[in-house]
């Protein structure tokens, strides 16, 4: 899944960035000298020009006997056309997928099954955020790609005035109490609209819930059980120490515009969102800095939701052992370093880390990383997000309404959902 943000790179940088990149993919077939042509789609803004640029020119001239061709998609309606290229007999050899869609692909069948591949490519140490949704019914049908998810920005010059160092903030109460020291003196302690459901999914997995449970063709909403109710209630004791509105999300208005307009201490972001910040105000260039999402315990950070992408290889293609080729490659260690160097990505796998150890947003990101997770993995999970109860939920309650019972209500929505959409 594509987060609103993706570390490190900012909608104004990339705007238009790929819209020039690789030919237009189309039926290719080998040539007459015995190269094999594979045809990839990667979306936008997923990688800058001078990476895609870099990559293939190193594939080619490490496969000299594989020529590729790529071509960029949108983001919007990419569900749809993948799933007509899946179904039909012209399909691209190798497509870069949102993590958490991947399992809407495979259930129509027309993924490749890479199961037998994954001890090959150091599965044992990829991230489980994006590992866990890449597979399907016990089999793997995506390769983990890249990963991102949201951490703490926080304005180092309203931290230095308050005393508060962002250092010694471990566990959800030094947050708190952070946080509450902040929110003084027309500083709000922290900007937190009140629809963010991926950071509320976060602290719902740290209390031991989830959003969902099942398994095949039969899951249910859980947000009505203790652990779920439990992290709905840390997320209005935090979301109170701020302005945030509580019928609206991190989009309208764009937070990081509110951050740059205002006197706002922190924000749960991706990394890039910095950028929007100064961007909208060059005055806090230099004043930005993060730290990972806070767990219950000093030993664990906090649960983060994974966004970031897979690669998966269709049915039916007719060159499976080349596109596989190109996977092992943009996915091997040498290229995920280069990878996180040039986009500030999370690398794939835990033993990546430090990939990112000199760059601060992504460091922070990575820490979070670890413990990562998605959301449920079902085809019945899109339609969820689709209706999204889980928002009004959230309102409902910061509103002031019984957490138990509108949790019962959202439950109840979440199952009929899953249930329709798979």
């Amino acid at each position: 899944m594509k987060l609103r943000m993706l570390a490190g790179v900012s909608a104004l940088v990339l705007a238009g960035g790929l819209s020039g990149c690789g030919a237009d993919s189309g039926s290719s077939g080998d040539s007459a000298d015995g190269r094999t042509t594979i045809d990839v789609w990667l979306m936008r803004d997923s990688v800058s020009a001078q990476f895609q640029k870099e990559f293939v020119a190193g594939f080619e001239k490490a496969h000299p006997d594989i020529d590729v061709k790529v071509q960029i998609q949108e983001w919007d309606g990419i569900g749809e056309k993948v799933t007509a290229a899946l179904a039909s007999n012209d399909a691209p050899d190798v497509i870069e997928t949102g993590n958490t869609q991947v399992a809407q692909f495979a259930q129509s069948g027309g993924l490749l099954d890479l199961s037998d591949k994954v001890d090959e490519l150091g599965g044992g140490d990829w991230l489980k955020g994006l590992a866990e949704p890449g597979a399907y019914e016990g089999k793997q049908y995506g390769i983990p790609y890249y990963a991102a998810n949201r951490v703490v920005i926080y304005r180092t010059d309203l931290f230095k005035k308050a005393g508060v160092d962002a250092a010694a903030i471990k566990t959800r109460d030094q947050w708190i109490a952070a946080t509450e020291k902040l929110n003084k003196g027309g500083t709000q302690g922290i900007y937190l609209p009140g629809q963010m459901w991926y950071a509320l999914a976060g602290f719902i997995w740290d209390e031991g819930g989830d959003l969902a449970t099942g398994s095949g063709d039969s899951w249910k909403g859980a947000l009505d059980s203790p652990e779920a109710v439990r992290g709905m209630k840390f997320y209005e004791q935090l979301q109170a120490l701020g302005e945030g509105p509580k019928d609206a999300d991190e989009a309208q208005p764009p937070q990081a515009e509110v951050m740059a307009k205002g006197q706002v201490a922190q924000v749960i972001s991706t990394p890039g969102g910095a950028n929007v910040v100064v961007a909208s105000n060059p005055d806090l260039k230099g004043k930005l800095g993060f730290f990972p999402i806070p767990g219950k315990t000093a030993e664990r950070p906090g649960s983060v939701f994974i966004g970031g992408s897979d690669l998966v290889i269709p049915a039916a293609s007719g060159k499976p052992d080349a596109a596989f080729t190109f996977i092992k490659e943009l996915t091997g260690d040498a290229w995920q370093r280069k990878l996180a160097a040039a986009m500030s990505y999370v690398p794939n796998k835990t033993t990546l880390a430090d990939a990112v150890a000199a760059d601060p947003g992504a460091s922070a990101m990575a820490v979070g990383a670890a413990v990562g997770r998605a959301t449920p993995n079902t085809p019945g999970w899109a339609a969820v997000e689709a209706k999204n109860p889980i928002k009004d939920y959230m309102t409902a309650v910061l509103a002031g309404a019984d957490a138990q019972a509108e949790a019962e209500k959202a439950s109840a929505s979440i199952t009929a959902a899953m249930a329709s959409g798979s």
